[in-house]
């Protein structure tokens, strides 16, 4: 399969502090690839490389065959922030209504589609400062979904979430994987890792590992994913 994703010894600084330390991966068209890993491990600053919106020190980035960063690639991708960037006077509808329209998108169809997706129809014309947290990230996953983009950039998606909708989330996930649309996620979840196509366990900047779940937790010699965490983490010091 092609890869709708590449990134070739990637390294970045902050100051005097590494980052990220020589990382390589490729996500191919149609799949979900999660980074998995603790808060601090460099899982968005990796994510934000991807998408162009910082530079690499070092190392190269291509997203669907174009080296990044590309202003002309933004339209055919959704990113979801970790900390959402919404206004919080406005309602969801209105907040997802402004997304799309800077896609050029008026389709009050499009809109509502998203909505029910994660499922807000219901408080669509609530402000979102009467929202929890988990419906805050609802709204802003809708704003990553709402111009159909083959490629979504997704960090921590399912934060807030409670087990029911999350398993939701998943499927919907796969419907776009079988779409062709390919998915790059953030977690710290264990279990939720083991729903994405290929994982990289990432700790301090550099992959502990690199490869599907059933992988993963094979070349570690542990029972789960969880606990192939713990010994790959363990061997690292």
């Amino acid at each position: 399969m092609n890869a709708a994703v590449s990134a070739h010894g990637i390294h970045k600084r902050f100051g005097a502090l590494d980052v990220l330390k020589g990382i390589d991966l490729e996500v191919a068209e149609g799949t979900t690839y999660g980074l998995l890993g603790p808060s601090g491990s460099g899982k968005s600053t990796l994510i934000r490389l991807l998408l162009g919106l910082s530079r690499a020190d070092a190392g190269e980035v291509t997203v669907r065959g174009r080296p990044m960063p590309d202003r002309a690639i933004l339209s055919e991708v959704g990113y979801m922030p970790q900390a959402p960037s919404l206004y919080m006077d406005l309602t969801a509808r209105e907040n997802v209504a402004f997304f799309a329209g800077v896609q050029g998108i008026r389709d009050s169809a499009a809109i509502d589609r998203v909505l029910d997706i994660v499922q807000l129809r219901g408080r669509a014309d609530s402000p979102l400062h009467t929202f929890s947290g988990g419906m805050v990230n609802r709204t802003s996953l809708a704003c990553a979904l709402v111009h159909g983009p083959r490629l979504l950039f997704l960090d921590e998606p399912t934060v807030g979430l409670d087990p029911l909708l999350r398993a939701s989330f998943w499927q919907h996930f796969r419907r776009l994987n079988r779409e062709g649309v390919t998915i790059v996620l953030t977690s710290h979840l264990m279990d939720e890792a083991q729903n994405a196509d290929r994982l990289g366990l990432i700790r301090f900047g550099t992959f502990l590992a690199e490869g599907t779940p059933a992988e993963i937790v094979a070349a570690s010699g542990a029972a789960n994913l969880g606990d192939a965490f713990l010994t790959l983490a363990e061997a690292q010091g």
